[in-house]
């Protein structure tokens, strides 16, 4: 075992703080990054909060990582010392089941290990996040970061970027296609991002006419304030595709039929309480409402890919570690364009 500086949570609901981890050696076929950047995602502090339950402390949080791969084990042949690497939300899965041989790795039948607040394959080995100067990963849960990206704008793609680049791919998005998207934070700008890359007509809804602006700079063709209803009217059945990226209770049937038929919303926000739908809001029209989490391993080297051909990466603010509890506050007050990246070098000063 090897000892590496980090922050993190010490118990539910506590600030974070400097703190020393234990990664493993490394393994033949691992790879040891140094990690230069590290996203803070709002599921970090819902975790480091223990909000959502089942947290294990302590806890160091991060899985939108990216660095430079130091060390190499005896077996690794995808990549060298010196490489751009990076890892996303999870680190291992059982690798045999259907989910884990389809490409679809999150939804493992025996639980994949999440990068942080769980445990490795073994059940008892803890998993750390990004917040902390390396990372020891087996190389086929590490991705590899194109030379053309910007590197510290790269580290959401491993979680916001994927996220919300899946569903685009999976429902089809082409262009001329006209994608709606629900909400405009971290994830939400990113969908906006990606749609337009695929050549698609973005409309942006969101409930602050302020975000109109930047919802055009980043490549929307047209912004809607939800709350007036005539704006809601003149799309009626006129989209192909709705990203849902809102986290907070809001109503499903709105957009649903703003769809044309035989088309789909897919949820990407996750708000706490139950949506009650009208069965009708489907079945006229035979529409679909679908969730989407994440992407298997090959899909998120596929958006990675893309997003270098195309010069994707998220709008951020970078951080030092020392002004993560400050970052958290301002994520939940919404005060973030669009994402905080913690700088790696910052935790080893």
């Amino acid at each position: 075992m090897q000892e590496v500086r980090a922050w993190g949570a010490p118990a539910a609901g506590k600030p974070l703080t400097p703190m020393v981890i234990q990664r493993r050696e490394p393994r033949p076929r691992d790879v040891v990054i140094e990690i230069a950047y590290s996203g803070v995602c709002h599921s970090d502090i819902h975790q480091a909060r223990d909000e959502w339950g089942g947290a294990v402390f302590p806890m160091v949080p991060g899985h939108e990582i990216v660095g430079r791969i130091v060390r190499v084990g005896g077996e690794v042949t995808k990549f060298e010392v010196g490489d751009l690497a990076g890892v996303g939300c999870m680190v291992d899965s059982c690798r045999v089941c259907g989910a884990c041989l389809d490409g679809f790795e999150q939804f493992c039948e025996a639980g994949m290990a999440p990068t942080y607040n769980g445990t490795e394959m073994d059940r008892v080995t803890p998993t750390y996040g990004g917040y902390s100067t390396h990372v020891v990963v087996d190389e086929r849960f590490t991705l590899r970061i194109p030379s053309g990206l910007e590197l510290a704008g790269a580290a959401p793609l491993l979680c916001a970027g994927i996220t919300t680049y899946s569903p685009l791919r999976r429902w089809g998005c082409k262009p001329g296609d006209r994608v709606g998207v629900v909400g405009l934070g971290g994830l939400g700008h990113m969908a906006v991002k990606l749609a337009r890359s695929m050549g698609a007509r973005v409309t942006v809804f969101s409930t602050s006419a302020a975000k109109e602006a930047d919802a055009r700079r980043l490549g929307a063709d047209d912004f809607v304030v939800t709350q007036g209803a005539p704006a809601l009217e003149r799309l009626a059945g006129k989209l192909d595709l709705v990203i849902d990226t809102v986290s907070a209770p809001h109503d499903y049937e709105v957009y649903l039929g703003l769809l044309r038929a035989r088309r789909a919303m897919v949820l990407v926000g996750a708000p706490p309480t139950s949506a009650a739908i009208s069965p009708f809001s489907l079945i006229m029209g035979s529409k679909s409402l679908a969730g989407s989490l994440i992407g298997g391993i090959a899909e998120t080297q596929e958006m990675l890919d893309h997003c270098a051909e195309h010069g994707v990466v998220s709008d951020i603010e970078l951080i030092p570690i020392q002004k993560i509890n400050e970052a958290y506050e301002r994520v939940v007050r919404s005060d973030v364009r669009y994402r905080f990246v913690i700088e790696g070098a910052t935790l080893r000063a």
